[in-house]
This record gives C-alpha cells, structure tokens and sequence, in this order.
C-alpha cells in the first residue's frame, strides 16, 4: 500500500510517516508554511519516500502527485486557533477548502481509504463529561472548530457517496517531540525572552486531557488497521484531565528556573473561542483495543522533558535550582 500524507512535515504528520514508511512508500505533500522540512529530512534518502512542496489550494497539482497511491492521510490544517480568530479566512481556506480538494482530488484518483485529523474543538462547550463521539449537536465556539465540523461532514459525505472508506480522529491536546504550537511551546517561547516573569493565559483553572503525540499516532494506525465501517469516527485522548496550573508547575520543575513569577491574565478561557474545560469519552477506542498508556499528568511531563531539551534557551546556572513548592 502506498500512502499520500498532506501535512506530513508538520508535528503529527511527520510521525505519522515515521510509521507508514514501516510498511510501505510514503508521498508528502506540504507547503512547509508550519511543516519543517528538517522533521522528515532523515527520510530524504529512501527510494520509498518521496517530498512535495506544494500547497493544498494547488488542486491539479494536488491531483497529479495524488495518482497512483492507495490510501490518503489528511493530515494538514491551521494548528492556530487565535490565527484564525484575527483572519477569518485563515481556517476556511486551509482546513474547510483544502479538505474538499482532497478528497475531491481522491475520488478523482479512485483512491479508497480516507483518514482525517478532525479535533476535539468541534463540541465546543459539552454540556456532557466525558464527551462521547455521538454527542449532539455540536456547537464549537472557534472558526477552527467550525471548520473541521464542516470538514468532517464533507468527509462522511464523500464515505457514503463515492465509497471511500474513511476514519475521524477527533484529537485532545497533542504534545511531544517536534512540537511547534501549544500551551508548553508558548511557555518555553515565553521564558526565552523574560526568565523571571512568566504570562499565563487565563485564571490557570482549565482543564483539559493531553496525549503524546507518538501514542496519538499509535492509536490512529490501530483505528486504520482495525476498524471495518465505511465511516469510522473516534475520539483519541488521555483519559483525565490536567489543570493549566499544574501544566505550569510541572513545567517549571522541569526547566529548574528558580525564582520565576507567574502571572495569570484571568478569565475562564485563555482567549477567544478557546475550549475552558473538555474531557473525551474514549470508550469507543478502548472498546476497539486501544488504551493510551499515559495519563494526561504523564503526558504533560514527558512533553516538557522534551520541550525544554529542545527549546529552552541556556540560562546561567546560579539562576537555577532544584524547585520545591
């Protein structure tokens, strides 16, 4: 089987072709506008893998490097919320409008299996916890979340219509390696400019489920290799949630800045449309035979472990210390 990965120099999509090349050639299409193409560089040299620079908004030269593969993996969209919130065509066009042209372009190829990276932000604000995938209706508070509704919709369309096989992974907040965006991102990008005075967005009280970004990825090939619908749909999470002042905390004890203070903007939400508190019902994975091995708190742990090896900018040693709360 060979696979065409939009996004697949991106945060996700770059793993998500560490794994597909396991098994198979590998094609990514990416405009490298959030991608990096140093994530897939040690892919460069295999006669199984081969790199695209290109945008999604391109559809014939989307279809023409689309033909001849098996199964597509849409992988890219806007990661930014707030960026799209300040050009309101921002997530229209990179998620709901890049969307259609692939699949319009993986029907046109005759291509029969469709994965999609849809995200937890289409419930908006749940009235029910945890979510399940069948809650309803779906009322997001982000033109992102909005977006990949619509996307979503146009993907259980093309299943039924056209008779491509299809699977929605509806993501929590993803971390780890490689990792460009995002609460811990932010922070560490924070604390390279002012060591000693950190802004947290919000009053600190969200909460929210996180997951490693290598068990993200785990989890959507087992959905792949194992679910049978013509239109399967799944929520990927930790399952418990981790409040922003601990994220905080952790974080810090991580980077041994001593003497550091914080300061919460307050509010309930770190800014518009952004999601307070979610928690996904994962029954429907488990149920198929896939658990996350880590909890959020884990999660969260393990992602400023790396975060700070990789992003953390050195700092004289008197201003650190082992930190005790």
């Amino acid at each position: 089987m060979t696979y065409f990965v939009t996004g697949g120099a991106g945060f996700i999509g770059s793993f998500v072709v560490d794994r597909l090349i396991k098994r198979s050639g590998v094609t990514v299409y990416d405009n490298l506008s959030t991608g990096k193409e140093e994530f897939i560089s040690h892919h460069l040299g295999n006669e199984y893998f081969r790199f695209v620079k290109a945008d999604l908004l391109d559809v014939d030269r989307l279809h023409k490097e689309m033909r001849g593969h098996d199964s597509v993996w849409h992988i890219a969209a806007n990661p930014d919320i707030r960026k799209g919130t300040a050009s309101t065509m921002v997530d229209l066009e990179q998620n709901t409008i890049a969307t259609y042209n692939t699949l319009e372009c993986a029907r046109r190829a005759d291509i029969k299996t469709f994965v999609f990276s849809s995200t937890s932000t289409i419930y908006g604000r749940a009235k029910k916890f945890p979510t399940p995938e069948d809650h309803g209706p779906c009322l997001p508070i982000s033109l992102y979340g909005a977006s990949k509704l619509a996307c979503e919709g146009l993907v259980s369309a093309y299943a039924e219509l056209y008779g491509m096989k299809s699977w929605i992974y509806r993501f929590a907040n993803i971390v780890g390696h490689r990792s460009n965006h995002g609460i811990l991102f932010d922070l560490v990008q924070k604390l390279n400019k002012d060591s000693k005075h950190l802004e947290v967005l919000g009053d600190g009280k969200q909460m929210k489920s996180y997951l490693l970004v290598d068990e993200c990825v785990d989890g959507m090939i087992f959905g792949f290799r194992n679910a049978k619908d013509k239109l399967n749909y799944f929520n990927l999470g930790a399952q418990d949630q981790i409040s922003v002042k601990n994220i905080v905390k952790i974080l810090l004890e991580e980077t041994r800045l001593k003497d550091v203070k914080v300061h919460y903007t307050g509010g309930e939400g770190g800014w518009k449309g952004d999601v307070p508190k979610f928690l996904l019902d994962t029954k429907k994975m488990a149920k198929l035979g896939w658990k996350p091995k880590h909890t959020s708190m884990e999660a969260v742990r393990e992602a400023s472990k790396i975060v700070v090896r990789e992003q953390l900018k050195r700092v004289p040693d008197s201003w650190l210390s082992e930190v005790r709360w």
